[in-house]
């Protein structure tokens, strides 16, 4: 039986490329699947133990992706689970309260589902139901881009995503009912979701003061990288903090 996934996340910035150069070259991602459409184009780097990141750039003269760039600069746009049952994943953020955007079942192989920020928590989440039959699409859809070569320095390892929310209870209907997390304490009221089978985790600190929302992105490494760990990456626009190796 099939469970739910965190499958990625999704960073949107004005041009693909001069990420490219960093998730790659400096952090030793491994470029593995992504595509162009008339409203963006995106590119997938799969790091050591199953991290993955997604960047994505705009295409066209306008669409969500000029907007959020527009509003908020590069940074994190959004999480993505892929889910056993589109349908179901749906019924359970309804049955909580939560509103879903942009449904679409056109595809066969990916059929796809969104909870808007305003209501997620400061975040774009998305349900994937994608064809567990077919293979992932090759790298060399989007461009020839081909994994690093040979002697690149020692890729980072991604764990997961810190965010915050205004109450314990908010956070664990939406990453735990809805998304159905497995729920951990993580030390200093931290908590801690995870997915069985997922590498990565979503780490949830409660401040009723602050906005709710992406806080970092969380990694370790056992080498030296040069990502500032407090101020937003002056390309990602996300904030990288490093946690100790294992």
């Amino acid at each position: 039986m099939r469970s739910v996934l965190f499958d990625h996340i999704a960073i949107a910035v004005p041009r693909l490329a001069d990420a490219e150069a960093i998730l790659a070259g400096e952090l030793g991602g491994r470029s593995t699947f992504g595509m162009t459409t008339d409203e963006f184009s995106f590119w997938h780097w799969r790091y050591e133990g199953g991290g993955d990141l997604e960047v994505l750039e705009p295409a066209g003269a306008d669409g969500f992706l000029h907007r959020f760039l527009a509003q908020r600069g590069s940074g994190i746009h959004h999480v993505t689970f892929t889910v056993p049952s589109l349908d179901d994943a749906c019924e359970r953020a309804r049955a909580h309260g939560y509103s879903i955007v942009g449904y679409d079942d056109s595809d066969p192989e990916w059929k796809e589902a969104f909870l808007h920020p305003r209501q997620a928590q400061g975040i774009v989440v998305q349900f994937a139901e994608p064809n567990a039959d077919q293979p992932p699409p090759k790298h060399e859809e989007h461009g020839g881009r081909q994994p690093p070569p040979p002697g690149m320095a020692a890729p980072i390892r991604v764990l997961g995503l810190r965010l915050s929310a205004r109450s314990q209870e908010r956070a664990h209907t939406q990453w735990g009912a809805v998304i159905q997390g497995v729920r951990a304490d993580g030390g200093d009221g931290v908590l801690v979701y995870r997915w069985p089978g997922s590498f990565m985790y979503i780490a949830i600190e409660i401040d009723a003061a602050r906005e709710e929302g992406p806080l970092w992105i969380e990694y370790s490494s056992r080498r030296a990288v040069s990502l500032p760990d407090h101020d937003p990456h002056p390309v990602l626009g996300a904030v990288f903090r490093r946690r100790p190796a294992d």
